[in-house]
């Protein structure tokens, strides 16, 4: 369960709300909307260089969170909070049922699953803090 790209995902994750904090990057909405929109686009990648017969079907599974990323910047970052989080279980749970993409590293579900539940959990905590601004 705790391999080490789980491990690094789960640490990497405070380093990145860390960063945000300390560098007042967080201060704009904009920040963890735009990282789900590009944790999303690495399936992408991955699609792409594995010979892109995954493309169609990353690239859907890219629109809807891009889209959930965009509904959050405009409404409220609960969304972005719940999509980073959605996204890690869609990991684990939803993209090995429903997607073959022979591009994508062996560890990635482990390490993206991992940061995304965890850094989803901490924007969620910063939202409840009011760390961070929940709407615009």
């Amino acid at each position: 369960m705790f391999t080490p790209p789980v491990l690094i995902g789960i640490a990497l994750a405070p380093a990145i709300v860390a960063l945000g904090r300390l560098s007042g990057l967080d201060r704009d909405r904009a920040l963890y909307p735009v990282t789900l929109i590009v944790i999303a686009a690495y399936y992408v990648l991955f699609a792409t260089m594995g010979g892109a017969q995954a493309l169609p079907s990353e690239l859907i599974a890219a629109t809807v969170f891009a889209v959930v990323a965009i509904v959050g910047f405009r409404t409220s970052l609960w969304w972005v909070a719940a999509g980073i989080a959605g996204h890690g279980v869609f990991d684990w749970v939803v993209h090995p049922l429903l997607i073959a993409n022979p591009g994508m590293p062996v560890f990635w579900p482990a390490f993206c699953g991992s940061i995304d539940v965890a850094l989803g959990l901490l924007i969620a905590i910063l939202l409840l803090r009011r760390a961070i601004p929940e709407r615009g």
